[in-house]
């Protein structure tokens, strides 16, 4: 019973998390100001770790098999807490250089 109330959770904000994650890559590409920096690498790192999380929530869900879906529960919660610890660096990251950015000096969390 408590697996069907985690996995809906999981997977639907795992599934938000990745589009916000999306839309800032998007938009560090676009600028012309950013080629890549840390924060396109830590974003890109959570995009994955999240995709996966949607996807073995996703697999919970649909399991037949209690144990397997107990499993990839699990597996999906801890992937979705290291996702959102990458997240919250990324926004530090952002935080941290968008003064610079206007500027135009964002060399500071190159490579």
């Amino acid at each position: 019973m408590w697996r069907q109330m985690r996995s809906p959770h999981i997977l639907g904000t795992a599934s938000i998390l990745l589009g916000l994650c999306l839309i800032v890559q998007t938009s560090l590409r676009i600028s012309a100001r950013l080629e890549a920096s840390l924060i396109d690498e830590f974003t890109g790192a959570a995009s994955v770790l999240l995709m996966f999380a949607c996807m073995l929530s996703f697999l919970s869900l649909r399991s037949k098999n209690e144990a397997r879906a107990e499993s990839m529960e699990r597996t999906s919660d801890i992937t979705f807490i290291g996702a959102l610890a990458i997240v919250f660096a990324s926004i530090v990251l952002i935080s941290f250089t968008l003064p610079d950015i206007a500027k135009g000096q964002a060399r500071a969390v190159y490579r």
